[in-house]
Order: structure tokens, then C-alpha cells, then sequence
């Protein structure tokens, strides 16, 4: 039977650059065989926290746990037993996208089976491709291949689908449910809220070096303070009609008018906003062919949090620290 404790344990991390608080007083939990997103806006901490979880900083205080491991002192025991996709780098610059996937599985007791990871991952048509002539999507691909190429337990993937087109993308949610299916332990930083929301089984939320949610998309997303309203109308918009639609709703609401004759209303609801959008059609000459009261969506519930949105996917104010050995691995 599978371990009850959790694939990793961080508790009260705090990470400091000079006067700058990275991780400030951090505690989480990512279950066993689960796919856990760690979600924030840029600065927020997430790969500070990452790269301590991977070894490649020291907690300067509280403590963290990978696989039950410490993963500085007990290191090579953990190496062989976690996978780590890179959001950027990661294979040297003239190395043919296969050649250096089969690399990587030289250096592993039990891979699998590369030709596998190519096929699935739609890695053939650019296999003979040198790593500085691959699109971006591409390089997150084998960048996945390699991380898996080793049976990991637990596999840390950085915006995972950041270049891809739609078909990859689905490929490659694809081919995370396949390793939790699995049993592998997945952790997932993304800025595609969709992304958590289809793939993610918990989801934890940091901003500013703290955790300020935890939850299954279901539980961040039920209820709230808002909502998001889809009006479709009859003919086009008055001039003006955003405004003059915010003024009657109240200065807490959002109107973006998507075309001539759409609205996307977002903002605080209750039993008389739909009445109150009637009255305002009716005032303005326009009949609602549509008028829907939608649920919330993680990305509302990220706004409403952190009052910022996932502009980018750079989360990361320093450069990505040196191998463990290296003096420069350490943040002073």
C-alpha cells in the first residue's frame, strides 16, 4: 500500500535576499500520488520554494521534507527518485532533441522506454533538431521526456504547456494524468489558470512568501463575492453602455463590452443583479437575447486573493542558483 505521509512537507520556510523576504514563514502539504498546483503572481515565492523542495537552496528557517528526505543532506538518495522539468535551459545548446533525451536515460537504472516518450510526446519530427533550433513548445516537451525518462515519484514541472499549441497542450495534461494515474506525485507551477483548474487535484495559493489559500478547484471556486455575467443583446450597444451599465451596477463592478453587441459583467451578485441588467436594457432600447449568471472561475478567485493577475510566466527576481556543490548554490 502506498505511503499515507505526504510526497512533500514544508513547514515554516522563510527565504531571505538581503532585505528582500522570498518565502516568509511557508507551510504546505502535497498528498501522495496527486497533482498539486502552487500557484501566485510573479514574486510571489513559488520558485524560491520550488528550488529549495529540489535541493538547490538551503532553508535559512523551518524545514522541508521530499519524500520523507531532507533534500540537501540526503540528496543522492533523493536524486534518483524525483524528475525535474525546467521551465527554460536544461540541455546544452547543439545537443539533437533525442540524442540527449537518450542521454539522460543512460544515466538511469530502469528508465523508460524513450522511443515511447518521443511517440507520445510528439517529439519525432524534431528528434534530429539541435536544443538551440527548438520552438519553445518543443523544448518544454523534451523538457517533460527528460523529466520522466526516470520513473520518478515525484516530478516538479514549471509551466509545463508555456509555447505549446492547443494539440500539444492537451497532449501533455494528457500525459500528467497518465503518471498520477501512475502513482507519480506531480507538482505544477502554471500561469494558465485553466490549466490548475482542469489538471490540478489541490491547488495552493502564495503571495508574498505566505500561503493565503488552500483547496480542490471546486472548494476555491465555490461561492465568493463575485460573479461573471455573459449579456448578449438584440441589436448594438448605445455609446457609452459600459459605463453607464457600471454606474448602475456600482463602482465594484467590471464591464468589458467584447463586441458590438456582447457584454462580460464581473463583479459582487445577488438575487437582483440579473433584475437590475433588465432594467437597464429596457431603459436603453436593447432586448437581452442571453442573459447567463456564470460560476466563478480560479481566476476570479486569484484576483479577489492577491488582487494581481498571472501577467507572465517569470517568476524568478535571481538568476537560477548553481548546482548544489557549488558555493554559489546557497542564497546569503
Amino acid at each position: 500500500m502506498p505511503s499515507a505521509s505526504p510526497a512533500v512537507e514544508i513547514d515554516g520556510l522563510v527565504m531571505a535576499y538581503g532585505d528582500k523576504v522570498a518565502v516568509d514563514g511557508l507551510s504546505l502539504e502535497v498528498a501522495r500520488g496527486s497533482i498539486t498546483a502552487v500557484l501566485g503572481p510573479n514574486g510571489a515565492g513559488k520558485t524560491t520554494t520550488l528550488e529549495t523542495c529540489e535541493g538547490y537552496r538551503v532553508p535559512q528557517r523551518g524545514t522541508v521534507r521530499v519524500l520523507g528526505l531532507d533534500p540537501r543532506r540526503d540528496r543522492a538518495d533523493l536524486l534518483p527518485r524525483i524528475g525535474v522539468m525546467l521551465q527554460s535551459g536544461g540541455a546544452w545548446s547543439g545537443v539533437r532533441a533525442v540524442e540527449m533525451l537518450e542521454h539522460m536515460s543512460s544515466l538511469h537504472a530502469h528508465p523508460l522506454d524513450t522511443g515511447m516518450l518521443v511517440d507520445r510526446l510528439g517529439l519525432a519530427d524534431c528528434g534530429r533538431t539541435p536544443y538551440r533550433r527548438l520552438s519553445g513548445g518543443q523544448k518544454q516537451r523534451l523538457g517533460l521526456a527528460i523529466a520522466l525518462v526516470g520513473r520518478p515519484e515525484l516530478v516538479f514541472v514549471d509551466e509545463p504547456t508555456a509555447g505549446m499549441d492547443p494539440q500539444a497542450r492537451r497532449t501533455t495534461w494528457e500525459m500528467l494524468e497518465e503518471v498520477r494515474a501512475d502513482g507519480v506525485t506531480v507538482v505544477l507551477t502554471t500561469h494558465h489558470m485553466d490549466e490548475a483548474e482542469h489538471l490540478a487535484d489541490r491547488i495552493h495559493i502564495i503571495d508574498r512568501g505566505t500561503l493565503i489559500a488552500s483547496g480542490t478547484p471546486a472548494e476555491l471556486t465555490r461561492g465568493g463575492r463575485s460573479a461573471t455575467i455573459r449579456l448578449v443583446v438584440n441589436r448594438p450597444f448605445p455609446d457609452g453602455a459600459p459605463e453607464s451599465l457600471r454606474a448602475e451596477l456600482g463602482p465594484l463592478t467590471e464591464v468589458r463590452q467584447l463586441d458590438e453587441v456582447s457584454m462580460l459583467i464581473h463583479g459582487p451578485a445577488d438575487a437582483s443583479t440579473l433584475g437590475r441588467v433588465s432594467r437597464w436594457c429596457e431603459t436603453h432600447g436593447v432586448l437581452p437575447q442571453t442573459l447567463t449568471l456564470g460560476q466563478r472561475t480560479l481566476e476570479d478567485v486569484f484576483l479577489e486573493l492577491t488582487g494581481r493577475e498571472l501577467d507572465t510566466p517569470h517568476d524568478v527576481l535571481l538568476p537560477r542558483p548553481a548546482p548544489p556543490n557549488s558555493a554559489a548554490g546557497t542564497p546569503s
